[in-house]
């Protein structure tokens, strides 16, 4: 069974820069198509951006040209390159599967965009 573990998120200000990162544990991992999701207070859980096993790439509108989402299957590793963010990217950031499994949802990691 896969288990997944976010981290790297923390305050920055608006048009500043953060690195997301998803370790998988398993040796499935690079078979699967992975996605960052996100949910800010109040709001329902979406989608940010997926990568398939090959590397092709989706991203929410609102993200498109700033997030830049990537994969190291050899490290078991995904990542989420956050760029020029705005106020409104403020969330709980998550890795799962795409589509996303309910017993993959771990503990997400914060990223507060504030002045």
């Amino acid at each position: 069974q896969v288990q997944l573990v976010e981290s790297g998120g923390g305050l920055v200000q608006p048009e500043g820069s953060l690195r997301l990162s998803c370790a998988a544990s398993g040796s499935v991992f690079r078979l699967y198509t992975m996605g960052w999701y996100r949910q800010a207070p109040g709001k329902q859980r979406e989608m940010v951006a997926t990568i398939t096993s090959g590397g092709s790439t989706n991203y929410a509108d609102s993200v498109k040209g700033r997030f830049t989402i990537s994969r190291d299957n050899a490290k078991n590793t995904m990542y989420l390159q956050m760029n020029n963010l705005k106020r409104e990217d403020t969330a709980v950031y998550y890795c799962n599967t795409s589509p996303p499994l309910g017993v993959y949802w771990g503990q997400g990691t914060q990223v507060t965009v504030s002045s």
